[in-house]
């Protein structure tokens, strides 16, 4: 059986353009500010403020991170400086005192055959977070932060990134051992901020499968795993808090809500019937599954399973394209009377494989034994899909938070934006823009990068245009918008 590759397209267009503002008008008293006063905007989040694309933060990412684009456009409406704090080029990647800790950016490789998929450059990253910088910076968007980390003292302190107490990219800015996200950014007495955070707190447990604790009803965020569920009270303690500090100084804002994760390319891509079998393979293979099925039958009959049960962990193939072979914890455990009778299904359409399985699906998981296909003769582990149960758990949480974001905007008055609704959108259907139409399809369809979770340089500049309607909206500014059309997408080798 022949590998699966990490992606596999018919046609894909590059561009590596530099980005053009649409602006047609250049005269800096044509537009307006409104109620708003854009002189000192600080944006605060995570990788997706940051300008993260393709499994790194690198130069030209960060120059079109969506706050950048946001600053260019306020510079026509009394707005000021942006200051970022840049990594060294575009090649992506961390050192730690030499050591590399973060790996290098995804560019899209072609090989003899036309086969297509994300490979990481070559090379050692230059920017080392021992090298500190000095700020202030403009944009606090901090890779990896989840909400209750904005308020975390210490969480820049390089002492703590390898228990992962501290985060690397605060630690390259942050103004003390002890400072806080937040602080740092109210420190600056911005006129305007944004604040887009909470993806985070459930996309390290989704991305990994579900592989960690649904931690509602935990309101200790100490003792979480890295992979935990925030609890939503917890959130809502917390982003209350970081927008009472924001606002203390008479700052207006805006803030964004959470999308679900079957928005992104990263669960989309990979289809859940991703195994092609000829005939002669399919009846081999259900040959060989013939005594799990009738184990399986064995233990229907005597009561231990239902017959619903029974029929869902029946393993059978077809000529075609045929489900994985995965294990789900949330079956009965039936090895205790029959060790053979392991918690084996196939998936169905509501299970979601994440982006990177397919880098393995179809390859040997021992290359001596040929039956050891993954994903066939070797089930996905629980860590590999995300589950219908484990989607409910986030999708939960996801909603409680976005009630949340959403009442305390209102609470202080804030400029609101649902990307949760963009990002639905740009998987169904797309948004179009002057030149095309920007979809959510992985490689062509130009919002997501190559690691499937952040955005192109186009993504963010559709989220860009998202903020600034909602911001003319509700300061009565005229703000432009951008063409996302003048940003590149993915890049090839």
């Amino acid at each position: 059986m022949k590998k699966l590759l990490y992606i596999s397209l018919a046609a894909i267009t590059f561009t590596a353009c530099q980005p053009e503002f649409n602006d047609p008008v250049n005269e800096q008293d044509f537009y307006t500010n409104g109620d708003a006063d854009f002189s000192n905007y600080v944006s605060v989040g995570n990788s997706l403020t940051a300008g993260f694309a393709d499994n790194a933060l690198y130069l030209k990412a960060q120059q079109n991170s969506y706050p950048a684009i946001m600053a260019g456009q306020f510079g026509l409406a009394g707005g000021g400086d942006f200051i970022q704090p840049l990594v060294d080029g575009n090649l992506g990647g961390l050192l730690n005192g030499g050591q590399i800790i973060s790996g290098t950016r995804l560019v899209l490789q072609i090989d003899a055959e036309g086969n297509r998929a994300p490979v990481s450059l070559e090379g050692t990253p230059t920017t080392d977070i021992t090298n500190h910088l000095d700020g202030p910076f403009n944009n606090m968007g901090i890779p990896g932060a989840k909400s209750f980390h904005l308020l975390a003292p210490g969480y820049g302190n390089i002492a703590g990134v390898e228990n992962r107490n501290a985060n690397p990219y605060f630690v390259r800015i942050a103004s003390s051992t002890d400072a806080t996200v937040i602080g740092d950014a109210v420190a600056q007495d911005p006129t305007f901020f944004s604040l887009w955070i909470g993806s985070n707190d459930i996309l390290s447990y989704a991305s990994q499968g579900g592989d960690g604790e649904d931690q509602t009803g935990n309101t200790d965020p100490t003792t979480y795993g890295y992979n935990d569920i925030t609890d939503p009270n917890v959130f809502a303690s917390v982003y209350n808090e970081e927008l009472k500090a924001l606002t203390s100084t008479g700052a207006k804002g805006v803030v964004a809500n959470v999308p679900e994760v079957t928005s992104i390319a990263y669960f989309t891509t990979v289809p859940y019937n991703a195994i092609p079998l000829d005939t002669q393979t399919a009846e081999a293979l259900n040959q060989a599954y013939a005594p799990y099925n009738a184990g399986l039958q064995q233990v229907q009959a005597i009561g231990l399973i239902t017959a619903e049960e029974a029929a869902q962990r029946t393993i059978q193939f077809s000529a075609g394209q045929n489900p994985v072979v995965l294990l789900d914890e949330d079956l009965t455990d039936l090895t205790t009377v029959n060790p053979a009778l392991t918690n084996m299904r196939q998936a169905t359409e509501e299970d979601l494989i994440p982006l990177p399985v397919s880098s393995v699906l179809g390859t040997l998981a021992d290359p001596d034994n040929p039956q050891s296909v993954i994903g066939v003769g070797v089930p996905l582990n629980d860590a590999q899909v995300l589950t219908i149960t484990e989607q409910t758990h986030v999708s939960t949480a996801q909603t409680a938070y976005n009630t949340t974001i959403k009442a305390l905007a209102d609470q202080y008055d804030l400029a609101f934006v649902d990307v949760n609704a963009i990002l639905k959108q740009l998987a169904n259907g797309g948004v179009p823009f002057d030149g095309g139409t920007i979809t959510a399809d992985f490689g062509t369809g130009g919002a997501f990068s190559l690691d499937g979770v952040h955005l192109t340089q186009r993504g963010y500049a559709v989220v860009a245009n998202a903020f600034i309607d909602a911001i003319n909206k509700k300061y009565n500014a005229t703000v432009p918008k951008v063409n996302p059309g003048n940003y590149p997408t993915i890049f090839v080798k």
